[in-house]
């Protein structure tokens, strides 16, 4: 039996699919093949994602080529699925989270607190940005794209004082002794952390395989967290974070939206039972939008 993974060609994503790959060979006798793929986002590495389109920028062709049956399963970063799932296509499993926080990397081993003023700290994200600019306001901070190797060059070369990452491609890309601060004070990335295999809907054969990577709590977390932003119709034009976790059966997520400068900045904080995952983070996102999220929103927006 033969089955094509869909995957972008950098490290990070071909380490991603390599791991599906193992796993599935390890449980099934099928022969796997991967099949890489260039992203619009892959393309464009001189703009900030807010201003040419957002997550779906890395996932569009390749949702093309499941839908046309090129491949049969594709493998994503979860917190670059956008909330609208095209039709016909579904996600099929979502694997164990990874770590789920942002770290920081430091070219002279200091904490994000203890930068000096007017230091350049480098991230590609929005959520991150205001989250900095929230804690410290007399940093630079600067847009920061390219791969996991690429920013971490930039930031050896001098380009930047300190760089923030995702901790979970840090650790798959091999540099965990470079962190020098996980930043659990900040809320991450809906869904960071985990993997999303994508495959057609009614395609049971390719169901069954990947049935064993689901990971039930980290799937309830996702859908709580997915939920939340889906509820206020967030893009990567919104500083948006939400992060939800289960303790002794009870799910409980924190979220926030802020202005572009982290100055408007509303957060919250909702619980309940794992089996009303996506209704948790819908009342979160009610919440918020009626404390003034929806504010923010219609400025962000030009609404």
């Amino acid at each position: 039996m033969q089955v094509r993974i869909g995957t972008r060609k950098s490290k990070l994503a071909l380490w991603q699919a390599n791991f599906v790959k193992s796993f599935l060979e390890k449980h099934w006798s099928v022969e796997i093949e991967l099949v890489k793929i260039t992203t619009t986002g892959d393309k464009i590495l001189d703009s900030p994602l807010a201003k040419i389109g957002g997550k779906g920028l890395f996932v569009k062709e390749i949702e093309q080529a499941l839908i046309e049956g090129r491949i049969d399963l594709a493998v994503h970063s979860l917190k670059d699925v956008p909330m609208v799932i095209p039709e016909g296509l579904k996600l099929g499993a979502i694997t164990e989270r990874e770590d789920p926080y942002d770290v920081l990397l430091s070219r002279e081993g200091l904490k994000l607190r203890d930068l000096p003023s007017g230091a350049k700290v480098g991230t590609s994200s929005l959520r991150r940005q205001v989250q900095i600019k929230k804690l410290r306001r007399d940093l630079e901070v600067e847009v920061l794209r390219g791969n996991v190797d690429t920013r971490v060059r930039k930031l050896k070369e001098g380009l930047y004082d300190a760089i923030i990452l995702a901790y979970a491609g840090v650790k798959r890309m091999g540099y965990e002794e470079e962190v020098v601060e996980v930043l659990d004070y900040f809320i991450p990335a809906v869904g960071q952390g985990s993997l999303a295999i994508e495959i057609r809907e009614g395609d049971e054969r390719i169901e069954e395989l990947i049935k064993p990577l689901d990971h039930f709590e980290s799937r309830v977390r996702a859908e709580c967290e997915r939920s939340f932003l889906r509820e206020l119709e967030g893009g990567c034009q919104v500083p948006i974070g939400a992060f939800a976790q289960v303790e002794n059966g009870k799910l409980t997520i924190k979220g926030f939206v802020s202005d572009l400068e982290g100055i408007k900045f509303i957060e919250g904080e909702e619980s309940g039972s794992v089996e009303e995952a996506r209704e948790i983070g819908r009342r979160l996102a009610k919440d918020i939008l009626s404390r003034g999220g929806e504010e923010i929103l219609k400025e962000i927006y030009g609404g």
